[in-house]
């Protein structure tokens, strides 16, 4: 990577570190639906003027059934389902557990279109669910118990990315990646309407709950998928990806410097075991060496 490519990256993982800072903000106002169906209708506000400029309308409307889709399985469910799991646990915690999505990309792909996994795959899959594990040992202030819920609903939703992911590479093969953001995003707030309506907090929320809404659906969302489909033009996927390392740094800095959370023993451990079993699982640490080695 050059330099102005790795200033990006670490752009990216901080914007996308911090999604989970500003969840855990707004989200005790606005509940987990409303909260979602602004971060999405409004970043799909934001991505719509680049689609029509870029001339990419027609690529949306003519997959417009399956963005729709997409918008509900890969955004709209795991947002809610995150946003609803850092309503109990810590905005850091959070963005370790998230670091599973991948894992789950990599086991979906495996039982989907029978992608081979060797040896150091199988060990990443069992390390990065043992990491959780430990995660699941650290209560949060919480009961043992009552931390089940949100931490399966973290798990569920990171299974949903990886279910959104390998449904795109299947079915919207091609599709310009602008218009697969911007799709999914329109998808994901359309079908949240109805039970955002519903939904919708009888409070007013405070302007810092708003704040926390707005930067998390134009910083955290749109301009950082911007910048994600930017890198993966210039750097590659196989290097873009490694933004997956850098996320859970920044949910915890973020967290612990802002709302002034702790970082405790069982989130280290946790989040190590799980980094590395994402490293393995999806052979990033290969393509690493291969990329050093010319």
């Amino acid at each position: 990577m050059k330099p102005l490519q790795i200033v990006e990256l670490l752009v990216l993982a901080a914007l996308w570190g911090g999604s989970f800072l500003f969840m855990r903000v707004a989200v005790p106002e606005f509940g987990p639906i409303a909260l979602i169906l602004l971060r999405t209708g409004i970043a799909a506000l934001f991505l719509l003027p680049l689609v029509v400029f870029s001339r990419l309308w027609s690529q949306m409307a003519d997959h417009a059934g399956k963005l729709l889709l997409v918008g509900v399985i890969g955004t709209a469910i795991p947002f809610c389902l995150l946003s609803y799991a850092t309503l109990y646990v810590s905005a850091g915690y959070a963005s370790i557990l998230n670091a599973t999505a991948t894992i789950f990309a990599a086991l979906i792909a495996w039982v989907w279109v029978g992608e081979s996994l060797g040896r150091a795959a199988i060990a990443g899959l069992l390390l990065g669910f043992v990491g959780v594990a430990v995660l699941a040992f650290d209560d949060q202030g919480n009961s043992a118990s009552y931390l089940l819920l949100p931490v399966g609903a973290g798990l569920l939703a990171t299974f949903c990315y990886g279910l959104g992911a390998n449904y795109t590479r299947q079915k919207l093969v091609g599709l310009h990646p602008l218009a697969i953001a911007a799709g999914s995003q329109l998808g994901a707030s359309i079908s949240l309407l109805p039970l955002a309506w519903m939904y919708w907090p009888t409070l007013p929320p405070s302007a810092r709950a708003w704040q926390a809404a707005t930067l998390l659906a134009v910083a955290c969302t749109a301009v950082a998928l911007v910048i994600y489909f930017h890198l993966i033009a210039k750097s590659g996927v196989n290097k873009t990806m490694t933004v997956t390392y850098l996320i859970p740094f920044f949910g915890v800095l973020w967290g612990m410097i802002f709302l002034h959370e702790p970082l405790t023993w069982p989130m280290l451990a946790g989040g190590s075991m799980i980094l590395l079993g994402v490293g393995l699982s999806t052979g990033l640490f290969n393509h690493l060496r291969a990329g050093k080695m010319r």
